[in-house]
Order: C-alpha cells, then sequence, then structure tokens
C-alpha cells in the first residue's frame, strides 16, 4: 500500500467520524496540545496529485477564525471556503459542490463565531435603515434575514444573531442544492452548523440534522 493509500484510508469515511476529529482537534487548541498533523514533506509529497479531505470548512473571513489551526488540521485534511459572514453565493455553492461530489467529502461545517463584523454590520443597518455602500451591501442583505429571524424570536443579542445565521445558512445550503442534499440523504454527507467562541477557542455544534453527530 502507498503513503498516499494509506493516508486516505486512516482518515475519517463518515460525517460522524469526520466530526468526532474536528473536535478532537480543537480540544488538543483549547488545552495548548497541538500536534500540528499532516505538515511534514512526506504528507506534502503524498497529496502531490490529489486529494480526499475529510471535512468542507465554510466559515467566515475573519482573521481570528483560520479553521486549520483552531482544529488543528494539516495538509490534505480540510477544504476550506470563506467569505465575510459565512454568506451563500453560486461560487460557494459551487465550490461546497466539487467538495462532497468530486472530492467526497463526508462533512460539510458552517462555522461562524461570536463579535462577527458581517453580523454586527447588518444589525446597525436593521436597527438605523441604513445600508452601506459598495458591495457591502449585498452581504448585508444576505444576512438580513437572519436577524430578522432572531430579533422575531426575541433573541436581539448579537451572539443569538450569528448563531441564527449559522443555523441558517447550514439549511440554507440544503434548499439549494441538490447534490449537497442528495448526499446527505444517502447518507454520504451531513450539514452542521458551528458557533466559535473567540476567547476560550471552543467550537460549539449548534446544528445538525444528523442524530449521531447530536448526540456525540
Amino acid at each position: 500500500m502507498s503513503t498516499e493509500t494509506a493516508a486516505v484510508d486512516n482518515a475519517p469515511h463518515t460525517p460522524a467520524e469526520a466530526w468526532r476529529a474536528l473536535q478532537d482537534g480543537n480540544a488538543r487548541f483549547i488545552a495548548g496540545e497541538k500536534l500540528h498533523p499532516h505538515q511534514d514533506a512526506q504528507r506534502r509529497m503524498d497529496l502531490a496529485q490529489s486529494q480526499k479531505p475529510f471535512a468542507v470548512i465554510f466559515g467566515c473571513s475573519d482573521s481570528r477564525l483560520a479553521a486549520e489551526i483552531i482544529f488543528d488540521l494539516g495538509l490534505g485534511d480540510a477544504f476550506v471556503i470563506r467569505t465575510a459572514g459565512q454568506v451563500i453565493d453560486n461560487a460557494v455553492l459551487g465550490s461546497l459542490e466539487f467538495a462532497v461530489q468530486v472530492l467526497g467529502t463526508p462533512l460539510i461545517m458552517v462555522l461562524g463565531h461570536d463579535s462577527c463584523g458581517a453580523v454586527t454590520a447588518t444589525k446597525n443597518s436593521v436597527e438605523s435603515g441604513e445600508l452601506p455602500t459598495g458591495f457591502q451591501r449585498d452581504l448585508v442583505e444576505r444576512i438580513t434575514p437572519s436577524v430578522l429571524q432572531a430579533k422575531r424570536s426575541g433573541d436581539a443579542d448579537l451572539q443569538d444573531m450569528v448563531v441564527e445565521h449559522t443555523k441558517q445558512t447550514a439549511a440554507r445550503m440544503l434548499d439549494q442544492s441538490t447534490v449537497i442534499s442528495g448526499a446527505v440523504a444517502r447518507g454520504e454527507a451531513a450539514v452542521i452548523g458551528v458557533f466559535y467562541h473567540l476567547a476560550d477557542g471552543k467550537a460549539e455544534l449548534v446544528y445538525s440534522e444528523d442524530p449521531e453527530i447530536r448526540e456525540s
């Protein structure tokens, strides 16, 4: 067996296994005991011709939300997509579909975080009635439904709005992509929403339709 095949065979293969691997990495990060796995020259060589990441992490572009660091990952482990406020557009959906359909990635994580600047800007716009200029307006308009839903539920706190937006983003990709929803229906993939706490580094599960993941 080649080293490349061994690397793939040792990776998580199911959504629940992938989530446990990410939880373990996050626990190491919190404890300051990171292993920095899969970051050596051999790993680089093994992945030169192909990749098979076990997770897609679609997160906010915030500089404090570096997925490979907070989950203690290495080369080839995660397919990472980032936009401000983890806002979905067609390019994001195409990238997510590529990871699921072509790379066979079993887990999609939507990663939000407290004190999110994009959600803060949206909250301010909703409350003031004033929209930002330029393409920032597009971000605010896409996040507005989540802020309004949080307000309707009585959760006017910014962090509750981020959690609501994380949940809605995860649900929205299932509604908009038949590739992703089909993989989920067949049990080949799962979509989860995770809320990251900047101060303590904890990644908290806030959305999952997979019972095995919810109970983990």
